[in-house]
């Protein structure tokens, strides 16, 4: 009887064991579940984590003095054997559960702290960023200097276009020039005015006075298409 109550005695410790291991996994779980984790741990999350890793070396050893109370028996019981591997069986449960709780809690905190350092990036860059409105300027300024080059481009073909009108200018001078000539010419030689008449040398300089605008214009419409 006396190794009865010696089993029963150390078989109550490793119950009440278990349900203290229960209590401080339901504190520490809190941790793991919080959705805003420090970024390092806490006085509180320290000494819990310390609580369990003690109560489950202390679990052990409860386990292997039942264990040896078990062996000491004559006729070892079945129904001890049961509740030995029974114990056994949340003893490791209980480890696999808090090496569960602290990968989520350091997976958690380092995401966090990924997170923190992120938004301190994108606030520093914000910081040291140029005025807001230094884009809207430079968007201005880049349509500015394209309406300048566009009126270039135009001042150009302006010039171009006036620079063919004063040589069409010179031009009709010239064939003015050579009429005259021929027309003194004519006026020595008799006979020579009809036959101008004929071939229409005196309508010449209409004629060009006539083309030039068109010339003109087809010179200027040309530049302005290149």
């Amino acid at each position: 009887m006396a190794a009865q109550g010696t089993w029963a005695q150390v078989r109550q410790q490793a119950r009440a064991q278990e349900t203290q291991t229960e209590a401080l996994f339901h504190t520490y779980a809190q941790f793991a579940s919080t959705t805003e984790i420090e970024p390092k741990p806490s006085d509180e999350e320290r000494r819990t984590e310390e609580q369990l890793n003690e109560i489950l070396e202390k679990r052990t050893a409860i386990l292997q003095q039942l264990a040896r109370l078990l062996d000491s028996e004559p006729t070892p019981s079945a129904l001890k054997s049961t509740n030995l591997a029974r114990h056994r069986e949340i003893l490791q449960q209980h480890r696999t559960e808090l090496s569960r709780l602290k990968s989520q809690i350091t997976t958690a905190r380092d995401r966090a702290n990924l997170l923190s350092n992120v938004r301190s990036d994108i606030s520093a860059y914000r910081a040291s960023a140029q005025d807001p409105h230094s884009g809207e300027a430079e968007y201005m300024l880049d349509e500015r200097r394209r309406l300048d080059n566009s009126h270039s481009m135009m001042d150009s073909v302006l010039s171009q276009a006036y620079a063919t009108n004063e040589s069409f200018g010179m031009q009709r001078e010239t064939l003015a020039s050579i009429q005259r000539r021929i027309t003194g010419a004519a006026a020595q030689i008799p006979g020579i005015n009809g036959l101008m008449q004929r071939i229409g040398i005196g309508n010449i300089r209409n004629r060009y006075e006539a083309l030039t605008p068109g010339f003109a214009f087809s010179e200027a419409l040309r530049y302005e298409i290149v």
